[in-house]
């Protein structure tokens, strides 16, 4: 559904580490066992998307998925632009009492190390549970983001960023306030189930008595090297799911994603805005549908994700071909035709979220869905007017259902010897 898709980050079988190396950068003995067997919706744009970002890669072959790392330090935080992880959980807490700016610096100091260490294939640094022993770092990338309430608890209200306004309410909308928003936002994913409940369980102890748990979600997503060839993930619909996700080799990407260098405020230098949906899929009623019936109402095909309009998965879609009848091919409401940016003044954001399932209801219906998280460099821009779009009925708006919801602010990756977030808590 959504039309968007996110490159794959570089694999270890296009660079190649060797014991040697991978000493030199302080990779454990853990990571290195790691190696020994190596030789990756919206369906809407916005929160009223379901869909999936799709990672095109080559294949990689499974015995290698342990050997993938992303990188801690950086321009960006990671977890943004990397490919799809199999595994994620999205946490968010809010401050304790008494906590304040001075709490929530330690807080984030002890966070950036165990991030550090663990996304390197490395025990925490203290306590380690000893869950991830044998993995190597299975590309496994932690975020770290604030949300409203976080800047008046630590007396940082004149550095909140008028972006983090909370979010408009809409028609859709059935929201669990209890799962939705937190002071503290953590994105956690792996390409491993171990190493990804290895991190959360760090992170939740590392939180100590500065902050308390508000709520958890646990997704996932197809493992690299699952298919016999790369191609566009699928979500719980049965649809190809991110065709059309903005990439980093298009020369708007950065405008569109993170805030500039120069931006306003300055601590938010490089970073983007995250915004999180629990999404609800009505499987039950979708999987009545006819199969074309469920393609008039994306306006792709489900077999390989083509426009109805004609062509492949990645042939521009013809808005005004009609059939011998005089109708639109691709029908005005299908969800693909309203969530293109051509179609709400150039609005696009970067959509990587997880699927979920989290049991069946007493009555036999699945608990099961979308973790939508996209990203941009503005939601005002990004998410809102897709959303609202969406919020006035498409096709697809009577099989989801939006169950939680939160906006968060996520600073620039942090350099060498810093912690994520340093420039707001000590600047």
């Amino acid at each position: 559904m959504p039309d968007q898709s996110i490159p794959q980050a570089r694999t270890s079988a296009e660079t190649p580490q060797t014991p040697e190396s991978a000493r030199g950068r302080g990779v454990s003995r853990r990571a290195l066992l790691g190696t020994a067997g190596a030789t990756g919706l919206v369906l809407g744009t916005a929160g009223g998307a379901v869909g999936y970002a799709a990672a095109p890669a080559p294949a990689t072959p499974l015995t290698s998925v342990g050997s993938d790392r992303a990188m801690f330090h950086g321009k960006h935080q990671p977890g943004i632009t990397e490919g799809l992880q199999a595994r994620g959980h999205l946490v968010a807490f809010d401050l304790a009492a008494g906590a304040g700016r001075k709490e929530a610096a330690a807080l984030l100091r002890r966070w950036s190390a165990t991030a550090e260490r663990l996304m390197a294939g490395e025990a925490a640094p203290h306590d380690d549970t000893d869950v991830a022993r044998d993995a190597g770092p299975s590309s496994l990338t932690i975020t770290f983001g604030f949300g409203h309430g976080f800047f008046g608890r630590t007396g940082l209200e004149k550095q909140r960023p008028s972006a983090l306004d909370p979010l408009p309410d809409f028609s859709s909308d059935h929201l669990d306030k209890a799962r939705s928003d937190g002071d503290l936002w953590v994105q956690i994913g792996a390409n491993d189930a171990l190493v990804a409940f290895h991190a959360l369980r760090a992170i939740q102890k590392d939180a100590g008595g500065t902050a308390r748990l508000r709520w958890q979600m646990n997704g996932f997503n197809r493992t690299p090297g699952a298919t016999a060839h790369p191609m566009t993930a699928r979500n719980l619909m049965g649809q190809l799911d991110g065709t059309r996700n903005p990439k980093p080799t298009d020369s708007d990407f950065d405008r569109r994603i993170f805030v500039p260098a120069s931006g306003d405020p300055a601590w938010m230098a490089n970073g983007s805005y995250a915004v999180v949906r629990r999404i609800r899929m009505l499987l039950d009623d979708w999987e009545k549908l006819s199969v074309a019936a469920q393609e008039a109402v994306i306006g792709r095909r489900k077999a390989d994700g083509a426009p109805l309009s004609g062509g492949d998965e990645t042939t521009p879609m013809d808005l005004e071909k009609t059939d011998a009848k005089g109708e639109y091919v691709v029908p005005l409401n299908a969800h693909a035709r309203i969530t293109r940016p051509d179609k709400n003044g150039g609005a696009a954001m970067l959509r990587r979220p997880f699927s979920y399932h989290d049991g069946f209801d007493a009555d036999g219906t699945p608990d099961a869905g979308l973790l939508f998280v996209c990203w941009q460099a503005d939601p005002l821009r990004g998410f809102v007017p897709v959303q609202r779009k969406l919020d006035r009925g498409d096709a697809l708006s009577q099989f989801i259902r939006h169950e939680a919801s939160g906006l968060f602010a996520v600073p620039g990756g942090a350099g060498q010897g810093e912690y994520v977030g340093q420039r707001l808590l000590e600047g």
